[in-house]
């Protein structure tokens, strides 16, 4: 039997098999190209029908921990929609050969949700795919490693707080009138909120927004039975990181800093996401998840 999710394992020594080493790619960045590919969970995670009949929209949900998690989601039950930038197709379809293998409804949704009017547009498509929505994650995010603020373009920092900050505002508040009670909203936010690495200003800025959105919008949408959490990634391993997330000569050691010793796999986020999603969280509000290695955190 192929290890899970459940299986007994030293989680120090685990994926030692997968050594990431100097690559680098043009953003935004494939699965596909990748030297050392990235556990998605596609041999490993098993489903037990705890998002059974859920309707979910992932954005960036072809590769990484979108990826992962659309996956998961499929396992567990659940109809997935994903959005993703046009580039990323072959990424994408491959994501939703995977939901429709398990019996799902999948639905590609390809555009730039930094552009407010595609952004808005995802949700209706979503809810017309699925026959409506009751989980939206919103893990979509652009992150480029500029060493010198003085090398940081206004562009640049107006484009990345648009994907990774005004996109969210859009496609929550787009959502909310779909949402029945008992919905969920799962930000993907970062370790680099609490500890930001240097040459991350404009990423790690948006990561501290999202913790601060998340908590807000939380509370507000309670009330409603809606629930609005978020997942802190610590250092893992997607094409996010070669495609200029990090320094390519930095990728080797990248997370052998973590008390674990070594870089997580977006497989290692998904159950977070499934836990967040399904009703065994029903008394967690406004809860910032972190997932990064044993890195401490506040």
């Amino acid at each position: 039997m192929t290890d899970d999710q459940y299986t007994f394992t030293n989680p120090a020594e685990k994926y030692s098999d997968i050594d990431t080493k100097a690559e680098a790619q043009a953003a935004p960045g494939l699965d596909a190209k990748l030297d050392d590919k990235a556990d998605l969970g596609e041999s490993s995670y098993r489903g037990t029908g705890r998002l059974t009949g859920r309707k979910a929209l992932i954005t960036g949900g072809d590769s990484g921990i979108g990826a992962a998690v659309a996956i998961a989601y499929a396992r567990e039950g659940a109809d997935v929609a994903i959005s993703y930038l046009p580039a990323e197709e072959e990424d994408a379809q491959r994501i939703i050969g995977l939901i429709e293998a398990e019996g799902r409804v999948a639905h590609a949704i390809p555009g730039d949700i930094s552009d407010r009017d595609f952004a808005v547009s995802v949700i209706d498509t979503a809810v017309a795919a699925l026959g409506g929505l009751d989980i939206l994650v919103n893990n979509a995010a652009k992150q480029t490693y500029v060493e010198d603020i003085l090398e940081l373009s206004d562009d640049e920092f107006d484009a990345t707080f648009k994907t990774n900050i005004y996109a969210m505002f859009w496609l929550t508040k787009a959502a909310v009138p779909h949402l029945v009670p008992g919905s969920t909203i799962i930000n993907t936010t970062s370790q680099q909120a609490y500890s930001p690495s240097p040459g991350l200003v404009d990423y790690a800025s948006t990561k501290f927004a999202i913790n601060g959105f998340t908590k807000a919008v939380a509370q507000q949408l309670a009330p409603k039975g809606i629930r609005v959490n978020a997942v802190a990634p610590g250092p893992v391993w997607t094409p996010l990181q070669a495609a200029g997330g990090q320094p390519v000569e930095a990728l080797p050691e990248f997370g052998k800093d973590t008390p674990l010793g070594r870089v997580g796999q977006p497989a290692e986020l998904a159950p977070a996401f499934v836990f967040l999603a399904s009703a065994e969280s029903s008394f967690v509000v406004g809860e910032t998840l972190n997932v990064n290695g044993g890195s401490p955190t506040p």
